[in-house]
């Protein structure tokens, strides 16, 4: 079965434009949960400018489904990584200036400083993914550097999707083949949506996990966060 992980960063965005604590970000975590969802995903930033990492720590002892923690591994956010020990913890390598991650890591390039990244969680028992674009050779590499999985960027196929699903989805379909046959897990987040989560659930076999925030929560403001949620399960049955 594939998991829903919804990325609860839209929510604390809300918060932080009035200050205060409206939305309350750990209610909203343990609704999802209350209402299905299978694990719990955020992405604290530098700049705080969304999750903070006081949010992180507030999370962590209440949640009962999986926790993924993503950012890109500066210091500052390992530290918090090691600390808390989430389940999961997701490598994005996003600058401190962007607006949302929009690319994979080069795994081959950054091969060595990875290798040592994931180690270091490993050994505390954290399984570790690798943020990378549907290409097999960047899948390759995140095996080399000893990841459980890779997370495949999923933008592209989300743009290419109304101009030809068949199209979109071939490069995630062999990724995916490619890491499974290396043995690592395969998760898949960005721009993933009601209109086309099912399709890509049906392409891609043995998907462990999706980690979806901004159309979850804009569908939520109609839908209502329970009905929102129940139909993007449904999407991954």
């Amino acid at each position: 079965m594939t998991k829903l992980s919804v990325n609860i960063n839209k929510v604390a965005t809300i918060r932080n434009a009035r200050g205060g604590n409206n939305p309350d970000v750990v209610k909203v975590a343990l609704d999802c949960e209350k209402f299905g969802a299978q694990g719990i995903t955020v992405h604290p930033r530098p700049d705080e400018r969304h999750i903070r990492y006081q949010d992180v720590y507030d999370l962590k002892p209440v949640l009962r489904t999986e926790f993924n923690i993503e950012g890109n591994p500066i210091d500052k956010f390992n530290d918090l990584v090691l600390k808390v020990k989430p389940t999961q913890v997701t490598l994005v390598p996003d600058a401190p200036d962007q607006i949302t991650s929009n690319a994979g890591w080069d795994t081959k390039k950054n091969l060595a400083f990875l290798t040592e990244v994931v180690g270091e969680f490993r050994d505390k028992g954290i399984r570790t993914s690798i943020f990378v674009n549907a290409d097999p050779e960047m899948v390759e590499y995140a095996a080399k550097a000893g990841a459980d999985r890779v997370e495949l960027y999923t933008e592209p196929y989300a743009s290419a999707y109304a101009a030809g699903p068949e199209a979109a989805i071939a490069p995630f379909v062999e990724a995916a083949r490619v890491a499974k046959s290396l043995g690592l897990g395969v998760n898949a987040g960005h721009d993933l949506s009601l209109e086309n989560l099912k399709y890509m659930h049906a392409q891609i076999g043995g998907l462990d996990e999706v980690s979806i925030g901004h159309a979850l929560i804009c569908d939520a403001l109609y839908l209502g966060l329970e009905e929102t949620i129940r139909r993007y399960l449904e999407c991954l049955t």
